[in-house]
This record gives structure tokens, C-alpha cells and sequence, in this order.
């Protein structure tokens, strides 16, 4: 999978890579291929006290980020 061949602003998993998520992050002009998420770790976000504690951890509702970092797509997930 070719990151550049990625629509804009729509996340992929990446099967056997270093990340668990790629996206083409397209905001102002400007596009950017990001990654993100451990492929190790499982998500639980069904859980709502997991959902809790990582949004606080990542200020998720506090102090919304650029479209063009990881932490928004991470945030946006949960």
C-alpha cells in the first residue's frame, strides 16, 4: 500500500508495519502522511473508563490539535 495513492483524511490499518494506522492527512493545502497506534497493543475503547483515562491522557477535549498529527487521528479513534 502506497501511502500517496491514500484519499485524504481516511485512516487504513497497515497490515505488518510499524504502526497500526496510516492516513494521508490533507488540512490547508498541505498533505502529510501520518502513522500511528502500536500494532501491539489491543484497543478497548468500548470500555468506558479506558475511553476516560485516554482521552485525558491525550487532552483530547481540552486542546484540539491540527489535523496534521498523529494525536488528532488517535483521538479521533477514541
Amino acid at each position: 500500500m502506497n501511502p500517496r495513492n491514500l484519499p485524504c483524511n481516511s485512516p487504513r490499518r497497515t497490515p505488518g508495519a510499524r504502526k497500526k494506522f496510516v492516513v494521508r492527512a490533507c488540512s490547508g493545502g498541505k498533505s502529510k502522511t501520518i502513522g500511528f497506534g502500536d500494532p501491539n497493543m489491543t484497543i478497548k475503547k468500548s470500555n468506558p473508563g479506558r475511553r476516560k483515562s485516554f482521552r485525558a491522557r491525550h487532552r483530547c477535549d481540552s486542546n484540539p490539535p491540527s489535523k496534521l498529527t498523529a494525536r488528532y487521528w488517535s483521538c479521533r479513534k477514541w
